[in-house]
């Protein structure tokens, strides 16, 4: 099997038919299946495993199992709340849909499938969700295929969904109601300065916004306006939510890394908007002027390492909390961890000597900062600024230092170009 499994790795022979490049890409969408399923139950042993030493170590019963979602995280190259996703989903899987794991097992099933029916059965009893693992995953009686092997996505989700509602139709209901209670709103970063603004809404909401948006589109294209739909349903949710529309001008606070030579407002070199990373100085001024601004500029040495900031806010920030968090990026410092710093956190322990200093701090998200308390967990800071992870498995996870910030040089001109092809000659 390993043969085999290397022999795919190694690519198709050159030469190969259209035909055997198509079974190539089908026989490895097979391994990767069984690869996520074996991780899947390597998972599950590792918690019994973690749980039975911390168990043996006196760990109080509330905490056993601490930290291992974020070895499964680290393991895999995934952020710690992937990480806890992954090994819920490992554990349902072994536990309670043995047809939907044995799919899996066979090559036939994706870990993104599994999800689905996962998470559609969520809110289900055990008995409830075992009937739909055998109605969709089982085998039929004289040997045909699962039903779910040949569904898309959404048809699966359907699936399950229907089968949910027949079986326990109270329980969906009372689990809609209850979904309200994670309505939030999220900012991420877009290509050419643009962000993403999401809202998860329950739908009689999210219908209302939108209709209204879609309103206001139809109302500008009925006076004439010259912009798209999307574009006034954009500039309309931006005016109303900051107040735009009343003539009242957001407040905005705005953090900006830079070299002493970027210090002058008529700098064209590059900045770092924390938050969302470099930008033209032309572009942040322009975009800028029509608020109210408290500028945090920060400084770097010559090598770009950041050594000092300064305020223009009204009210005094926490001088070295402040500091970590930009230096870090706003972002956790743990490898594949890109959640948001809600933590100022020792690297060394504080009771175990560490000092309360920018070489012995980084942020980290809520998450992380729990999974570092964890029994076997040791981590320590190096000398260049980067920070290296000790987990109970002994496995060595190394951080890397804050990214310099400096401005690239410009690129060279045409002729410049040419002289150096000149002299390299």
């Amino acid at each position: 099997m390993y043969e085999t499994i290397g022999r795919l790795l190694d690519g198709p022979p050159p030469g190969a038919s259209e035909g055997e490049l198509v079974d190539w890409i089908t026989r490895l969408e097979t391994v990767k299946c069984r690869a996520e399923a074996v991780q899947a139950e390597a998972a599950v042993r590792l918690e019994e495993a973690a749980r039975n030493r911390q168990l043996a170590a006196g760990v109080p019963a509330r905490k056993l199992g601490e930290g291992v979602a974020s070895q499964v995280a680290l393991a895999r190259r995934v952020s710690p709340a992937k990480g806890a996703k992954l090994l819920g989903l490992a554990k349902i899987l072994l536990a309670e849909m043995p047809h939907t794991f044995g799919l899996m097992k066979a090559g036939l099933f994706s870990q993104w499938q599994a999800t689905i029916l996962a998470r559609e059965t969520a809110c289900l009893s055990l008995d409830d969700r075992r009937v739909i693992d055998h109605e969709l995953c089982a085998a039929g009686p004289e040997g045909e295929p699962a039903k779910a092997v040949a569904m898309g996505l959404r048809q699966l989700e359907n699936a399950a969904k229907k089968l949910a509602i027949t079986l326990d139709q109270g329980s969906v209901v009372a689990r809609a109601a209850n979904a309200a209670k994670d309505r939030r709103v999220s900012l991420r970063p877009a290509p050419d300065t643009m962000t993403w603004l999401g809202a998860l809404l329950p739908v009689k909401d999210g219908v209302a916004v939108f209709a209204a948006l879609d309103q206001a589109a139809k109302t500008a294209a009925a006076a004439g306006d010259e912009r798209s739909r999307g574009q006034v349903m954009a500039d309309t949710l931006v005016a109303r939510v900051t107040g735009r529309e009343a003539g009242v001008k957001p407040r905005i606070e705005v953090k900006i890394v830079m070299t002493a030579d970027t210090l002058a407002n008529d700098s064209d070199q590059p900045v770092m908007v924390e938050g969302y990373g470099p930008v033209p100085a032309a572009w942040a001024r322009d975009a800028l002027a029509d608020a109210e601004v408290f500028v945090r500029r920060l400084f770097t040495d010559p090598v770009g390492q950041l050594v000092a900031m300064e305020s223009r806010s009204r009210k005094a920030p926490d001088g070295l909390a402040e500091f970590i968090a930009t230096r870090d990026g706003g972002i956790c410092r743990t490898v594949g961890c890109d959640a948001p710093i809600r933590n100022i956190d020792h690297v060394e322990r504080f009771a175990d000597g560490g000092t309360t200093s920018a070489e012995n701090l980084q942020g980290l998200c809520e998450r992380c900062n729990q999974a570092k308390e964890a029994l076997g967990w040791k981590a320590r800071p190096g000398p260049d600024g980067s920070i290296v992870t000790i987990t109970p498995t002994r496995h060595v996870y190394t951080s890397p230092p804050p990214e310099p910030w400096r401005p690239d040089p410009p690129p060279l001109s045409r002729a410049e170009f040419a002289l150096r092809d000149v002299l390299l000659d």
